[in-house]
């Protein structure tokens, strides 16, 4: 009998110890999942950043590259997307045991339908800004020359191939793990809010910051790109959405990129006339009003639209904590028998 009640009394310890670590299901709470996906990213981007110095070092006995600033741009966006990608499968792979798929970035049935609802989406919401701030007479619109349509071509390959990469690079970091393994855990609306406030802090050492109101509108920007990635369950439509946007707004209509003047041939060129608090001045319609209202707009419209939804496999595997799908993987062993 005393022994029996030492076992009861140490299992009943162990228990109570791994509370805060361990949830029913045997796996490592969402949070220390988080934490662990951040350390990840870290320690990826210390490695391969430490690659790319020594690449660009060799690189300065090479001849010049013809546009090596638009190629090291590229590449910098692409090792960001290889650092969220890489830290968030080890995380689902290792932490939770479940597929790439899960962090729906597969060509699954529906991706491309997604992906130009997505791009459609984000033109739009884009135009309803710019077409707000033009009415209030706070933006004019000038169409660009014939001669100068040879340069716009350029432009416009050279666009799509930079902001691609880097809106998927975003919407991996922020949209792909963190926000999916909160979603697992029934932590949606924290995971919007934990995922959207970084999202808005890290747009603020761009220049041109309008105080307060480049913060709010990229927060509200990340709720927009949650909505569309919890609609479908996967990173298509975000994709879509968020790099249009930008490309709508350098090289549809001319205007700075998150404070950046990235597109030098735009298709149309607009001419900021102010106010500030409208058109965002020099950091863009991302910083005024007309961003804001457009935004909010086209959140309830991507909430509402029937034209998307989530197939029932990566409703699953983002809707629970421990999922049970079928999988050529091996399963894993629960944490609670480990330990």
């Amino acid at each position: 009998m005393r022994r029996q009640l030492e076992c009861d009394f140490f299992s009943k310890t162990n228990m109570d110890l791994r509370q805060p670590f361990i949830n029913q299901y045997g796996r490592l709470r969402s949070g220390w999942r988080l934490v662990i996906f951040v350390a990840s990213v870290i320690a990826i981007a210390f490695l391969l950043g430490a690659v790319l110095r020594v690449a660009y070092a060799l690189a300065a006995f090479a001849p010049p590259i013809p546009n090596g600033g638009f190629l090291a741009d590229i590449i910098y966006r692409v090792t960001l997307l290889l650092t969220a990608l890489g830290a968030g499968y080890m995380c689902t792979r290792f932490l939770e045991g479940l597929p790439w798929r899960s962090l729906g970035l597969t060509f699954h049935l529906g991706w491309f339908r997604d992906l130009i609802i997505g791009t459609l989406v984000g033109i739009g919401s884009l135009a309803l800004a710019v077409g707000i701030a033009t009415a209030a007479r706070g933006l004019t619109l000038t169409a660009v020359s014939r001669s100068e349509l040879g340069g716009v071509s350029r432009s416009l390959v050279a666009s799509v191939l930079l902001l691609i990469p880097a809106a998927l690079a975003e919407e991996a970091m922020f949209r792909g793990y963190p926000l999916q393994t909160l979603s697992r855990a029934k932590l949606v609306w924290i995971g919007v809010l934990l995922t959207s406030v970084p999202f808005g802090a890290v747009h603020l050492w761009n220049p041109n910051v309008v105080p307060g109101v480049t913060f709010a509108n990229t927060v509200l920007a990340g709720v927009w790109l949650a909505v569309a990635y919890l609609r479908t369950r996967s990173l298509w439509l975000p994709l879509g959405v968020h790099w249009a946007w930008n490309w709508a707004l350098g090289w549809l209509f001319g205007l700075p990129v998150s404070g950046i003047a990235l597109i030098s041939h735009p298709l149309i060129k607009g001419s900021d006339l102010g106010p500030a608090w409208l058109t965002g001045g020099s950091y863009g319609i991302e910083g005024g009003v007309a961003g804001t209202v457009a935004l909010i707009v086209s959140t309830l419209f991507l909430w509402k639209m029937p034209w998307v939804s989530a197939s029932p496999e990566l409703k699953k595997l983002t809707s629970e904590e421990n999922p049970v799908i079928a999988t050529p993987f091996p399963k894993m062993t629960p944490m609670s028998d480990m330990l």
